[in-house]
């Protein structure tokens, strides 16, 4: 068995499974990662949430330091923009393949963003790179990605109405969005903002466009920060915006008009497999947290361990083995994309999006009761863990458009099976036949 030090955060027989899928590279960036977890990043997950203010206005206005600090580290080590993959992003990506990153996201879980850097590097023009993606690369800024809109039902990107239209040499935008991540954040520089530049196209997926709206632009107004649970999210948040007339360069066109469509679904397939193994990281950190819990002698009850009473024993088997079973059905969407990138792997990318946050919601949830009603405060970082994966479930599509997807996919195979079937039954025929045998059926 290998002695790579991801075993101490994933399952030894998971990176068993996949370690000779892994490029030297891959091994060593991944050996880094785990360590710098364990040293730097794990340890200031309290400072962190201890530095943002309380106050309502100052936690909206203020870059936490010890994270600032920790993305400096990573800088130096290397560990920096590891989900933009070479294969994809060839101008601005790294040596490591879906399957690579994959794991180093369940890792990445562990510890507690992907913006739409996505976009830009893989869509954006040469000027719009050069004037936008290299400060966001740098982490000098941050971006918000403008797709969910209040009273419209945004699960079907079709029904988006927010405006985009040309007037000369500008682009004019109207239009109200809202769980716009990131756009709180006081390092926040761009939207791209998704809307319709084409209603009455004959084709609905080419009826949207993507544009470029820096966020200090006049018309651009952050309502409010919307709450998760009681959440805010501080200091990137999930914001409500106002676009009212809002006027940019026919050059902050991204790829052109009617690409919009186009590029939400090579932002998303990627992107949802990444958020699955974090949730997994989740689940796994969750899992570990219960089992101090329920072995921690000063916590017996009635003169029993935790684990002694009750169904507790079977809770923790039970999340180890939903645990191994979504990672591995991750592991191989995301090998799936590296083998015939996102559009050949929509079955799986669809499955593991249902499958991963429900699995990961049932796990934390029984860490939580482990916990008691700590488990519940502020104390724990359970139940704000608990309010990330539930917004999942609705995150890049809410889990029953993927469902309904999966089934009608499933439901295009009868013809082929009930083909099957019947040639299946003739020979059964002639064997019965042969053999002198009565059908009884």
């Amino acid at each position: 068995m290998s002695t790579h030090p991801v075993v101490e955060f994933t399952s030894p027989s998971s990176w068993a499974m996949v370690e000779d899928k892994f490029s030297p590279f891959g091994k060593e960036t991944l050996a880094k990662l785990v360590n710098f977890m364990k040293e730097d990043v794990l340890p200031a997950v309290r400072v962190a949430h201890a530095q943002l203010p309380d106050d309502p206005v100052l936690r909206w206005k203020t870059v936490i330091p010890v994270v600032g600090e920790l993305k400096a580290k990573a800088k130096s080590l290397g560990l920096w923009n590891l989900f933009l993959s070479k294969a994809h992003y060839p101008n601005h990506g790294v040596p490591l393949t879906n399957l690579e990153y994959a794991v180093m996201a369940e890792v990445l879980g562990r510890g507690g963003q992907m913006a739409s850097e996505s976009v830009l590097a893989r869509y954006g023009s040469p000027e719009q790179q050069e004037k936008w993606l290299l400060p966001l690369l740098n982490g000098q800024t941050r971006s918000a990605f403008a797709m969910t809109e209040r009273f419209v039902s945004s699960s079907d990107a079709t029904n988006i109405r927010t405006s985009i239209r040309q007037e000369g040499d500008e682009i004019v935008i109207n239009g109200h969005k809202w769980w716009i991540s990131g756009a709180g954040d006081p390092r926040c520089a761009l939207h791209l903002v998704l809307g319709k530049s084409d209603p009455n196209n004959s084709d609905r997926y080419r009826q949207q466009s993507i544009v470029i709206v820096p966020a200090n632009t006049p018309g651009v107004t952050v309502v409010r920060p919307m709450k998760v649970f009681g959440y805010d999210d501080a200091p990137e948040g999930h914001n409500e915006i106002i676009y009212d007339n809002v006027r940019v360069p026919l050059s902050n066109l991204v790829l052109g008009w009617g690409k919009g469509f186009e590029i939400i679904q090579g932002r998303l397939g990627p992107g949802r497999i990444h958020h699955c193994m974090r949730s997994i990281g989740a689940a796994q950190m969750a899992l570990d947290l219960m089992i101090q819990r329920v072995t921690d002698p000063s916590r017996k009850t009635f003169g029993k361990y935790l684990y002694q009473h009750g169904t507790v024993v079977a809770d923790i088997a039970k999340s180890r083995a939903e645990i191994e079973s979504a990672r591995l059905l991750v592991l191989s969407a995301a090998l799936q994309i590296d083998k015939a990138r996102a559009k050949g792997a929509m079955k799986e990318i669809g499955i593991a999006k249902f499958v991963v946050p429900s699995m990961a919601l049932q796990v934390v949830d029984r860490a939580m009761q482990a916990f008691g009603a700590e488990g519940l405060s502020q104390d724990q970082v359970l139940a704000s863990t608990y309010a990330q994966l539930r917004t999942l479930r609705f995150a890049d599509g809410p889990d029953a458009v993927h469902i309904q997807q999966i089934g009608q996919r499933e439901l295009k195979r009868a013809p082929a099976l009930v083909k099957q079937t019947a040639d299946i039954k003739k020979k059964e025929k002639i064997l019965f036949e042969k053999y002198g045998l009565k059908q009884h059926l």
